[in-house]
């Protein structure tokens, strides 16, 4: 599947997990995230940077999908006014730690 400008398809899961791997198609903006970036890092750690097809990122699924979550919570937190879980944003920046890497 072609991926459009601007775009970056994932690879997220563990070999171990029941659900196996999954693919996600995500914004070039998250690269940035420092959240994001922590898991970079340890995909650096775990598989180097040389990689045929997708960015394979060491979490699994959920990891992923709260990480996702929590970064699309900031960025609509910082382009809407009355975010009733805008405060909540902030807390969950330490509690990704990617147990599962």
């Amino acid at each position: 599947m072609k991926v459009k400008k601007g775009w970056l398809a994932v690879q997220v899961g563990l070999e171990e997990e029941d659900g196996g791997v999954e693919r996600f198609v995500i914004p070039i903006s998250y690269l940035y995230h420092p959240l994001f970036k922590r898991l970079l890092d340890k995909a650096h750690e775990a598989y180097g940077y040389h990689a045929n097809g997708p960015l394979r990122l060491p979490c699994s699924v959920d990891e992923f999908l709260h990480l996702r979550w929590t970064i699309e919570k900031e960025s609509s937190g910082s382009h809407h006014h009355h975010s009733h879980h805008q405060n909540h944003s902030h807390h969950f920046h330490g509690a990704l730690s990617f147990h599962s890497c």
